[in-house]
């Protein structure tokens, strides 16, 4: 696709897993792959309940990557269920199983299933902060300057 860069990212199914898709881009312009949840049995999430599930796969970024596990945008529609932590952050060092906390802010019980496409993973290149105190910053510097949380209306 134009435009888009790639990056290879080693994965690995764990044992039990086999079934289940990799994670696998829905279209062409899709920016994130789909999530499958990896449950033994189907797991019944009532409403204000939230639930850890799993998905069956661990992954390998490269150093400078994150990956950020968001929610699927049908699931809140029609459900109401969304991720508890949104985005969640899976770190380059990070080597465990990836996990999705889901939430049902929905009014009826929802159930997942096996292989069920519970949310999505976006990889991302991130930059590294080095902090510089200082005594104080140039507010005229900006048009905004220390104006505050909702000074520009």
């Amino acid at each position: 696709m134009r435009g888009t860069i790639e990056v290879e990212v080693s994965v690995m199914r764990l044992s039990g897993t086999e079934d289940l898709p990799l994670p696998a881009y829905a279209t062409e312009g899709a920016a994130g792959v789909d999530l499958h949840a990896a449950v033994t049995e189907a797991i019944t999430i009532f409403p204000g309940e939230r639930h850890l599930i799993p998905t069956g796969i661990t992954i390998a970024l490269p150093e400078g990557c994150e990956a950020q596990v968001r929610p699927r945008s049908g699931l809140a529609l029609r459900h109401g269920v969304t991720l508890l932590n949104t985005p969640g952050t899976v770190d380059a060092d990070y080597r465990g199983e990836i996990k999705v906390i889901l939430i049902n802010l929905g009014a009826e019980p929802f159930t997942v299933r096996r292989g069920d496409r519970i949310a999505q993973l976006v990889v991302h290149s991130y930059t590294r902060v080095k902090w510089r105190e200082v005594p104080n910053l140039e507010d005229e510097a900006t048009e905004r300057g220390g104006g505050g949380f909702g000074h520009t209306g």
